[in-house]
């Protein structure tokens, strides 16, 4: 039995986690959490589940217990001002690590964003200059990490663009914006865009988290994972929700990356330096991806019709 220590678990990935822990080990989990009341998983289920009240910013509290951690799973993060974000997602972060005993810890999970990796899955250097807080600091601290004494006890996961969400679980930012996209498909589907990307489901990354603990990096080939369902265009995720909504596409007009600039400007609309570099970059794809079944297990969700009926969006009755 492996003492295991999770942050992150009050999101949405958080949740298919602990559920996955929870249910299908008998590891003694140990949450930090700064509220409680935010946790929708029955952490009361059994006996060798605990919760650590507290967060990263004190983590140094923590010390004594953490040198008996044989796994850490760090999948908190801060999304505000760069002075936070900075301090979590780098500073804090990288200080818990070092806080863990290297002759009890096997292995470290660390949460990272695929946002951060180019084409052949090497740090991205716009990432680090044009990023949001976010994006920045999680390759800032990708890049502190490879030169420090612990980097061979850390597996690093890279999501792709993440669905999940349920009534007992936070749903993710994509699954919350699905009926955005229903609400305009009607007009989407007369253009056509370049730009590809991967997507997965929090429930399979919680597949994937629970593998990892029962085998550890060092059983792996790769120590960057990145997570994610084979790459699909822009262009054929509107043709497969549409053909899921029984919605006909007669013809599709170019969306010329010119085109969208110069709407931007004409209609000034609010756009970041990474919002600009990403509709310029288009292509936010990886080299070997993984799902569940990379490692001889069931997806959860692999298609676009499976994020379809999992976020709650069924066909149109012609």
């Amino acid at each position: 039995m492996k003492r295991i220590f999770i942050t992150g678990s009050s999101g949405c990935i958080g949740h298919y986690m602990a559920e996955s822990l929870i249910n299908g080990t008998d590891h003694e989990l140990y949450f930090l959490v700064r509220n409680p009341e935010k946790l929708q998983f029955r952490y009361q289920s059994r006996p060798n589940v605990h919760l650590i009240i507290g967060d990263l910013q004190n983590i140094e509290k923590f010390s004594e217990f953490l040198k008996t951690v044989n796994v850490a799973i760090l999948a908190a993060t801060s999304w505000g001002g760069i002075s936070e974000s900075f301090e979590i997602n780098v500073t804090k972060t990288i200080g818990l690590m070092k806080l863990l005993d290297p002759e009890v810890c096997e292995q470290i999970i660390y949460f990272s964003t695929a946002s951060i990796l180019d084409k052949n899955n090497q740090p991205l250097s716009e990432a680090g200059t044009l990023g949001t807080n976010y994006v920045r600091t999680k390759y800032e601290c990708y890049v502190q990490l490879k030169e420090q004494p612990f980097y061979d006890k850390i597996t690093t996961v890279f999501p792709t663009l993440v669905f999940g969400g349920e009534p007992n679980k936070p749903y993710s930012h994509l699954s919350g914006g699905i009926q955005d996209v229903i609400k305009w498909i009607d007009l989407i589907r007369w253009f056509k865009a370049d730009g590809s990307f991967h997507y997965i489901h929090a429930r399979d990354i919680a597949k994937i988290i629970k593998y990892l603990v029962d085998n550890p990096s060092s059983e792996l080939e790769h120590q960057n994972l990145v997570l994610g369902n084979k790459k699909t265009t822009v262009n054929e995720a509107i043709e497969k929700i549409c053909n899921y909504l029984n919605k006909k596409i007669y013809f599709r007009i170019p969306l010329y990356i010119f085109l969208v600039n110069f709407f931007i400007k004409v209609f000034r609309l609010r756009m970041e330096d990474w919002d600009y570099f990403s509709i310029n970059y288009r292509h936010f794809t990886y080299k070997d991806t993984v799902t569940p079944a990379s490692f001889g297990m069931e997806n959860y969700c692999t298609t676009i019709e499976d994020v379809m009926k999992l976020n709650g969006v069924y066909p149109q009755k012609n």
